[in-house]
């Protein structure tokens, strides 16, 4: 008998840790999902919900509820776990590395391109990365794939295809000319010289392509990666800073040279070559023609007097290590104001803007920048436009009254929309097709 009632009395302790265990991890888990629901709330209002290119997508049949993607992520707040499951938050910071994909136990996740709701642009492209215009490849961003080490492996993949077809015969001034200088086009660049093809590489900005506009210190590898003509090279948390000091290493001892700000203007066909013209009026042919260019597009300018010095930019690339200066930011949008934002933290800044109140913008940037509005650490000026760029002032009109102010000036930040790449290859005769949710890399 005191057999039995010890017994019992065992179970009945055990029997009580396990349900207070089990309280406690459920109590714990509805709480975290509440902070996740909080999240995905806020992700939602801020216009971050819904991704705008390579994002993660979690099938919650699959998934056990590791934490491993969370874990293995270094972007903060793309995914959390809802009720038991891994979702997603803020898919609009996904820069497409991969490291949630490779990290699922269970092989949950798949990295697509586009939603149900909203539809992404992409060329048609076959098993050999050729499009509908033969001669004509495509690899890396514009393509969709963003990951940057399989932007890597397409644009050496594409360029071994190509050289199968390249006809000596045809007279041109090079092989191959490749288009853009971002991961796709670097592993191109290199794969080109390994085969011993003379190639030219065009770039309308800076060697890096998209990865050259990332905060000096984001995370942008987190696996392996084999470069060609250096080898396999082990990148964990990697930054941007690291990988372009690399690849500057790489092209630099393959004797490889870049041909920076040459935006190219159109491609044509003809005498059996492409012919490439740039926006400074120079003019290349080629026998095959490789795109590795990124989907940001390029920025529209203003076309005012001053617009190509030195002070200008169209981008914001170190917002840390500028300080005490005198800046105007030009633009209504949301990478506008996200840009004046924080510039007013070392800076004095003045944002103008044509119309007469924000329009789309994020609800967060909106209360954002009423506020810093409300505490003078800005000046907003509505109804106003860029009429000249001098070397210590600018000039901006008021649309209203046409009086025009000088104001002193160090830098300026344009922001007035993209000439979308979508435009430039529909020139160029490439299909564009529209894509909806679509598993660009799954297991």
């Amino acid at each position: 008998m005191e057999e039995l009632t010890e017994t019992i009395i065992i179970y009945s302790f055990f029997g009580i840790l396990f349900f207070s265990i089990l309280f406690i991890y459920l109590r714990k888990q509805k709480r975290n999902s509440k902070i996740v629901e909080e999240k995905i709330k806020i992700a939602k209002a801020d216009g971050l919900y819904e991704p705008v290119s390579l994002h993660p997508v979690v099938n919650v049949n699959s998934c056990i509820q590791s934490g491993a993607c969370i874990t293995a992520c270094p972007e903060k707040d793309i995914l959390g776990i809802l009720n038991g499951k891994a979702t997603a938050i803020n898919t609009s910071h996904c820069i497409g590395h991969g490291a949630c994909f490779h990290a699922c136990p269970t092989q949950a996740i798949t990295l697509c391109i586009g939603t149900e709701k909203r539809g992404v642009d992409l060329p048609h492209v076959d098993q050999m990365f050729e499009t509908n215009v033969p001669g004509i490849y495509i690899a890396g961003e514009i393509g969709g794939m963003g990951l940057i080490k399989n932007a890597v492996v397409q644009g050496k993949q594409a360029v071994e295809n190509l050289s199968k077809k390249i006809d000596k015969k045809i007279e041109a001034d090079y092989d191959l000319i490749i288009i853009g200088a971002g991961p796709a086009g670097i592993a191109a660049s290199l794969t080109a010289k390994k085969l011993e093809l003379s190639a030219l590489t065009l770039e309308q900005d800076s060697l890096g392509g998209t990865v050259f506009t990332f905060p000096r210190k984001k995370i942008v590898m987190t696996s392996p990666m084999d470069i060609p003509l250096y080898g396999k090279v082990k990148l964990f948390e990697t930054s941007k800073s690291e990988l372009l000091d690399l690849w500057v290493d790489v092209l630099g001892k393959n004797q490889i040279k870049i041909k920076e700000n040459s935006k190219v203007e159109s491609i044509t066909y003809q005498d059996f070559r492409f012919k490439i013209e740039t926006s400074t009026k120079e003019y290349f042919t080629a026998r095959k023609v490789l795109l590795a260019i990124g989907r940001r597009g390029t920025p529209r300018k203003l076309n005012i007097p001053g617009e190509m010095t030195a002070k200008v930019a169209y981008r914001l690339l170190e917002p840390e290590l500028i300080e005490n200066k005198k800046i105007v930011v030009v633009g209504g949008g949301d990478s506008a104001i996200e840009t004046a934002l924080l510039l007013t933290e070392q800076n004095q800044v003045t944002l103008s803007y044509r119309g007469e109140t924000f329009g789309r913008i994020k609800p967060g940037n909106n209360v954002k920048i009423k506020e810093a509005m409300t505490l003078n650490q800005i000046d907003v000026r509505f109804n106003t436009s860029l009429k000249s760029i001098e070397e210590d002032h600018v000039k901006i009109t008021d649309l209203l009254s046409n009086e025009v102010t000088e104001l002193e000036n160090e830098l300026v930040y344009i922001f007035a929309g993209g000439e979308l790449p979508t435009q430039f290859l529909e020139k160029a005769g490439i299909q564009i097709t529209r894509k909806f949710g679509e598993a660009l890399l799954k297991h």
